[in-house]
């Protein structure tokens, strides 16, 4: 019998696998998909010769997850990438507010009324980093707090409204780029703890950036997966599981899936009726010709480019795709150049680009037009550079990955309190009524991601478990 079988070889079960068996644990991991990866794949959707992600291409949370840094993972292939500015947000007369590494470079960009307040919000939170990213991604605690004075001083910025924080500053154009963090989980402006969420991205790009993956997306589950195997773990692919039964027997099971599909599969019945799915995505790939004219230079040089020309804008986007159940007229986009810092990705002189709108789960309609009316605003001459495209929609995203319910890419809304207590009120989120299955998915704490720390802090709930039976 098997110590532990995972169900799901995205980052998170990934993860969760390579914690169990460096614990000394029997481990056999089984994918529905033929390659491992979830959200982090790599495929030619377009041309010959250029890579793209399917999902998530920029990896802030990912190269600063203490799960992640405590791994190996560079001994399997993982290099980050850096293009020179993590992050610009272009505004229509050509200027942009950046998120550079350097907190003074990114506080310049703000202008004089704010770079003070920028610099006082940060610094004091970036100066206990490391300790305060380890105890906030993993809440709810698997651990008692390293660092319980910052992470109370984070919590006191963090938990308000994002719309709160953004009341500290006088420039509308930094009032929108932290809107444009927060509408990164597809989260309303002025939900509980959004603020949390933008400070987060922020002080990622300080702390270690906002890099690709060498090669792709791919490479992260590539490392994990290697890593799982030279640790004595199995990786089994093409073997979609409906029940329990089809899995050998194990002690425990661990599901890196939605949290309906863990319900029908261990027979959980209405258990998570109540959890709510998010807004879904319509994303673009394109094979360009050459870079992305955009007219503010600093967007030429970052590794992602934020697009919303005001707050009020994002927002009114955020609301249509998350309340109102329509598509925007604009809307607020997050586009991802990866190689201006990986030129292997696509031919010499051309360039791979992906961008996504916000939709309403489900939503079965069109947004190419208004994605590249958004961009010809901030790169006219845009639509002359795209030699092919490959869209998706929510149907689409959700038929990449069944984790993706409706097309929502962060597995359950990221709004309310399920952002903070998913997938139940609980203070184990791990745990099911069913005393040999977990979940691990980006269904729980700390939520949705590239990092790993959700099948991290999973695998510390069954190892317990284990040493108990």
């Amino acid at each position: 019998m098997l110590d532990a079988v995972v169900v799901g070889a995205g980052p998170n079960g990934l993860t969760a696998a390579v914690e169990l068996a460096r614990r000394g644990f029997s481990v056999a991991l089984f994918e529905a998909k033929s390659t491992v990866g979830g959200g982090a794949r790599t495929e030619e959707l377009t041309l010959p010769g250029f890579r793209h992600d399917p999902c998530s291409a920029a990896h802030p949370l990912g190269v600063n997850s203490p799960a992640f840094r405590a791994l190996p993972l560079d001994r399997y292939g993982l290099e980050w990438l850096h293009a020179p500015l993590p992050m610009a947000h272009p505004f229509p007369d050509g200027t942009a507010a950046v998120l550079s590494r350097s907190v003074a470079e990114t506080a310049a960009s703000f202008g004089p009324r704010d770079a003070g307040t920028y610099r006082r919000l940060v610094e004091p939170l970036l100066a206990r980093w490391d300790t305060l990213v380890q105890d906030f991604m993993s809440l709810p605690l698997t651990a008692l707090p390293r660092d319980p004075v910052t992470l109370a001083r984070f919590g006191l910025a963090g938990l308000p409204p994002s719309t709160w924080l953004m009341r500290r500053f006088k420039d509308d154009r930094v009032k929108t780029l932290f809107a444009g963090l927060v509408a990164h989980v597809m989260a309303p402006l002025g939900g509980l703890a959004t603020s949390a969420i933008g400070l987060v991205f922020a002080l990622s790009a300080h702390a270690r950036g906002w890099p690709v993956a060498r090669g792709g997306s791919q490479a992260v589950s590539d490392a994990l997966a290697a890593y799982l195997r030279d640790l004595g773990g199995a990786v089994h692919t093409d073997f979609e599981v409906k029940r329990l039964d089809d899995l050998p027997p194990a002690r425990a099971y661990v599901f890196d899936t939605s949290p309906a599909a863990l319900a029908r599969i261990a027979g959980l019945g209405d258990y998570y009726a109540n959890y709510r799915y998010g807004p879904s995505v319509f994303k673009i790939d394109y094979a360009l010709d050459g870079p992305v004219p955009w007219t503010a230079p600093e967007a030429r040089i970052a590794g992602t480019v934020q697009i919303g020309a005001s707050q009020a804008e994002i927002g009114t986007a955020l609301r249509a795709a998350s309340r109102e159940g329509r598509a925007p007229e604009r809307p607020f986009m997050i586009t991802v150049q990866p190689s201006v810092a990986d030129p292997t990705r696509a031919p010499e002189g051309k360039h791979v680009f992906w961008a996504y709108g916000h939709v309403p789960n489900g939503w079965s309609g069109d947004l190419t037009e208004a994605i590249e009316r958004q961009l010809e605003r901030f790169a006219p001459g845009f639509r002359d550079r795209v030699l092919a495209r490959a869209t998706a929609g929510p149907a689409e995203m959700a038929a990449r990955n069944a984790n993706y319910v409706g097309g929502d890419i962060a597995c359950g809304a990221a709004s309310g309190l399920q952002l903070l207590l998913r997938p139940k009120l609980s203070l184990f989120p791990y745990h099911t009524p069913h005393p040999a299955v977990f979940l691990c998915s980006s269904a729980t704490p700390p939520g949705p991601g590239v990092h790993g720390m959700s099948g991290h802090n999973a695998a510390k709930a069954v190892w317990r478990r284990l040493r108990q039976s």
